[in-house]
């Protein structure tokens, strides 16, 4: 298959948020990216902008609690022509906080969900699975809940360097099974930068035409 260029450029810390009121107004299609804590949500979003220190990572599971907004464009070239589509990137706090529980837990629980209902922005939501760790309960759950509400999905499974090929399509095989979509989940190391192109190349197709864009010649 032939590799498309498609690159997601200029990207940049915009602003945290803990309600709606602080979100950003700038009409920009959002990609949300959701999953565990410690299943690598920060590396990855450092390893598609590939700026190391972009999103915070943290040893400390469930640190991120607020909804982190990153400012990028997704550019095309075609016959030395390049469109660009800007975009929002949305880091949402990981679920099944290690150090938190209650009302705390709840509290954030709610405080994700009122995002991802009430965001008119959200063209796609990736749902981030250790592929390691294939059908975890707190995974199952969440891609419920995410598909009684209609959210559009992509499944990024992520730490696939820690497996051997017939590991990783194995385990690929049952997340697609448990976890159907209209696209097959994707493998993903950001230590390795495998998955990366096609991660992006499914963000432009998914967010061009949607919002306004606007094309320059290089």
């Amino acid at each position: 298959m032939e590799r498309r260029d498609i690159a997601l450029i200029n990207p940049k810390y915009l602003t945290s948020a803990v309600e709606a009121k602080q979100y950003p107004c700038e009409e920009r299609p959002e990609i949300a990216f959701l999953g565990r804590s410690n299943v690598g949500k920060s590396s990855l979003i450092n390893s598609l902008c590939n700026q190391r220190g972009l999103a915070k990572v943290s040893g400390a599971p469930g640190k991120t609690r607020t909804i982190n907004f990153f400012t990028g464009e997704l550019r095309e070239r075609v016959d030395g022509e390049s469109t660009r589509h800007p975009v929002y990137l949305v880091d949402l706090p990981g679920y099944g906080f290690a150090k938190t529980g209650g009302k705390n837990r709840d509290l954030w629980s709610r405080f994700i969900g009122d995002y991802i209902q009430s965001s008119k922005r959200l063209v796609l939501l990736c749902l981030l699975v250790d592929l390691r760790h294939p059908g975890l309960y707190l995974d199952g759950e969440a891609y419920a809940w995410l598909r009684n509400n209609d959210i559009p999905l992509q499944i990024v499974c992520t730490k696939s360097d820690k497996l051997n090929q017939s590991e990783k399509q194995k385990n690929l095989n049952e997340i697609n099974r448990l976890f159907p979509t209209e696209y097959a989940a994707l493998a993903y190391s950001s230590l390795k930068g495998q998955g990366k192109n096609r991660l992006i190349e499914r963000f432009y197709d998914v967010v061009r035409g949607r919002f306004v864009d606007y094309e320059h010649t290089v």
